[in-house]
């Protein structure tokens, strides 16, 4: 995995234009890049290092880059030469058929037709972005679910994207926002022109029972694991013995791989125990990897530069999903598998109990899909990009389309029988029971991952020591971080 970058200059000046695109790919490097990669839409450039990436003869005000690190042994370096321009791809696309298709597939795809731009986020799952440069324009895709990151920004000389928002606040964008998925982004010198093409629309509920539902959704499931492990000899599974790891690891295993369960915390924490004895009930190995408060306050640094923002819930989660990126990668792992996106899709969150008491069930299921449609910010974002810096490709089996689709469209009582319903996931529980499960781990209440590891109380510990509140001790640390480099 790596990352990719564009740039269009709205006066059509092409100098220093591609010093500019270095200066982004050298935002975007980490760990075992192989190649650096830039290309105006006739001529592409690509090296081992960004020091000896020529770029006298790229005479151009529409160019796009790439930092190329290998995950998997069909990955090749970008950018690609295409009949009528370039492009930079990032992520993998899965067909219907479960075959994971790469640049070569898409390179191949959009020579036959340069409006397949479409067909790729409308016919495909995924989690992946492209970049094509044309002689006055760039065309940009994102995922339907955005599982991949892709950021836009614009001052009064260019309109640039990037898979890291620090590529674009390091040229002087200083406002740097999610691309919307499922959209196709038409960039010329005028700026950003956004297309839908595969989004989730806000209907009217549809009715149905529980045991079409559970039936729908165990379906769902399996396929989505089946084409998640495609291509994959073994897989790690970021597991805590819950609900929605669980289901992954399982469901893994049942269709051939060699599964292994990765699990990070602090030391001495009561979870640890539940969780080695789901993973002997599920027959699987676990690597448990216990951290101290000296490793919190060790990674907390990288963690905000990974993530861009020093926001105190998305650190408390990135610190763990950093040490399960890391530790997978150093086993030799090419994919962690994770349960992201459950929560939001099947009314996991403790915070819509409160929303069905004091507003109704109709608010509470507006609620629900409000998150659905901002997982990309929420979770996803925040995550692939710390699994791409350990050169780690992030699996996230409840992320597609068809899963949120569906789950967007079910009734609330399916999700949450009432207001006092402390388990919640009523309809997936149900779904793992059926598959055949562990009664203990069907019915084992969430408990939040920066609350089961500790993080949590250890950064509340950290900024305490300070004199300071969580919030004003992740800014100073942030701060301080990028001001080094930006």
């Amino acid at each position: 995995m790596g990352g990719l970058a564009a740039i269009i200059s709205k006066s059509h000046a092409c100098e220093d234009l591609a010093k500019t695109v270095v200066t982004m790919l050298k935002m975007l490097k980490q760990k075992s890049v192989k190649t650096y990669g830039i290309a105006s839409p006739t001529i592409v450039k690509i090296e081992k290092s960004i020091e000896r990436l020529q770029i006298q003869d790229l005479n151009s005000h529409v160019l796009v880059g790439h930092v190329f690190s290998r995950t998997f042994v069909s990955d090749t370096p970008q950018p690609r030469k295409l009949d009528y321009g370039t492009l930079a791809f990032e992520g993998r696309i899965c067909s219907l058929n479960m075959e994971i298709s790469n640049s070569e597939f898409v390179a191949e795809k959009l020579n036959k037709n340069p409006e397949n731009t479409r067909i790729l986020i409308k016919n495909f799952e995924g989690n992946f972005a492209f970049a094509v440069a044309e002689p006055k324009r760039i065309i940009v895709g994102r995922d339907s679910l955005g599982t991949y990151p892709l950021y836009y920004g614009e001052n009064t000389n260019v309109a640039a994207l990037a898979s890291q928002r620090k590529a674009l606040w390091k040229i002087g964008i200083t406002e740097a926002y999610s691309f919307p998925p499922g959209h196709i982004a038409v960039v010329d010198e005028y700026g950003f022109r956004f297309k839908p093409v595969k989004t989730l629309s806000h209907v009217t509920t549809r009715s149905t029972n529980m045991q079409v539902a559970v039936k729908k959704l165990r379906n769902l499931l399996q396929q989505s694991v089946k084409q998640t492990i495609f291509g994959l000899e073994k897989v790690a599974v970021a597991f805590s013995g819950g609900l929605d790891s669980s289901i992954i690891a399982f469901l893994a295993r049942k269709f051939g791989a060699d599964v292994h369960l990765v699990s990070v915390s602090l030391r001495n924490q009561p979870e640890t125990e539940a969780t080695e004895e789901a993973a002997e009930a599920l027959k699987l190995p676990l690597h448990i990897y216990s951290y101290t408060e000296r490793a919190v306050e060790k990674a907390l640094p990288k963690v905000l530069w990974l993530i861009e923002e020093a926001n105190p819930i998305k650190t408390s989660i990135g610190i763990p999903v950093f040490w399960i990126a890391e530790k997978s990668s150093e086993m030799g792992y090419k994919a962690v598998l994770a349960g992201q996106g459950a929560d939001e899709l099947f009314g996991g969150y403790k915070r819509y109990l409160n929303d069905y008491r004091q507003h109704g069930a109709k608010f509470a299921q507006k609620t629900i899909f409000n998150d659905i449609t901002n997982m990309y910010e929420l979770n996803f974002e925040r995550d692939s990009k710390i699994c791409n810096y350990s050169n780690v490709k992030l699996c996230l089996p409840f992320a597609t389309f068809q899963l949120a689709k569906f789950a967007a469209n079910m009734p609330l009582q399916l999700k949450i029988e009432s207001p006092n319903d402390k388990l919640r996931k009523k309809v997936l529980r149900k779904a793992a029971e059926d598959l055949g499960l562990p009664h203990f781990i069907v019915n084992k209440p969430k408990k939040a991952i920066q609350y089961a590891t500790g993080v949590n109380r250890i950064l509340k510990k950290l900024a305490k020591k300070k004199g300071s509140s969580m919030n004003e001790y992740l800014q100073k640390i942030f701060q301080r971080t990028f001001e080094r480099i930006i």
